[in-house]
């Protein structure tokens, strides 16, 4: 009898104590943690493009996890959001005319993306769509100022797809995320030199075999400096004046070089 009550016993602590740790570790589970390596950029007239480098940890990682290499990490940067008109276009006798267009609400004017891994490898096409995580998974907004079909929808949007990836704008780095140790990770993403001015979101991704953690974020400026800032600012400040200031160079340029390159 004292026998099979030491045995409940022993029994009732083993199960308590594995519910404790289940517990602990729903009470702690991992979570990611970034870092830039600055938090603005300067954009001169000499501007050619630029590595931003992003450090990263992940708490209460599970050792066993991370020797098995069951973590991935996605880091993303965003450009800010702004409205984008696709025009459609055809050449008749030489010249390009416009042949239709399609205006999109708040579109990342810049999207660059760093893994681990592959995408196939790292989650399911599910996940990426819920999360809008990849260049092919962002929600274009339309503006709905004018009815379209589905089709036509689709194909302004596979077109503004196409347009930013083929100008740099939207990019990805397979293997431009590594684990420095195992909860140490450095993420390597490239600026484009159009890459646009304002305020841009980091968001860094963790994954654990394949299902989808917790997500963090910072922001980094895109600023211009020197003579390029002052004509920025004066552009946006004062539009109708820099608007015929424009004009009246151009009006001047073309009458000097008129009599510059004269032939009498």
């Amino acid at each position: 009898m004292r026998r099979l009550l030491l045995s409940a016993i022993t029994g009732i602590a083993a199960l308590l104590a594995a519910s404790a740790t289940g517990f602990a570790q729903l009470a702690n589970p991992e979570t990611i943690e970034m870092g830039l390596s600055t938090d603005h950029v300067m954009i001169t007239a000499g501007f050619s493009g630029t590595d931003l480098t992003i450090f990263g940890a992940i708490d209460n990682a599970d050792p066993l996890v991370s020797r098995q290499g069951r973590y991935d990490v996605i880091v993303v940067l965003e450009g800010p959001p702004r409205p984008v008109v696709v025009r459609e276009k055809e050449r008749l006798l030489g010249v390009w005319i416009n042949l239709d267009s399609y205006k999109f609400l708040n579109i990342p004017m810049s999207y660059s993306v760093a893994t681990t891994r592959a995408f196939q490898d790292v989650t399911d096409p599910n996940t990426y769509k819920q999360l809008s995580l990849g260049a092919a998974n962002i929600y274009l907004q339309p503006s709905g100022e004018d009815f379209r079909s589905a089709a036509t929808i689709e194909r302004f949007t596979a077109a503004l797809r196409e347009l930013k990836q083929t100008t740099g704008l939207y990019t990805q780095r397979i293997g431009g995320v590594e684990f420095l140790s195992q909860n140490l990770f450095r993420a390597t993403l490239r600026l484009s030199p159009d890459v646009p001015v304002g305020t841009h979101r980091a968001r860094a991704f963790l994954f654990k075999s394949g299902v989808f953690v917790r997500e963090t974020s910072a922001q980094l400026a895109i600023l211009k400096s020197g003579f390029e800032q002052r004509v920025f600012d004066t552009a946006h400040q004062y539009s109708f004046l820099y608007g015929v200031f424009a004009v009246c160079l151009a009006m001047i340029t073309g009458w000097l070089g008129r009599i510059i390159f004269r032939k009498d």
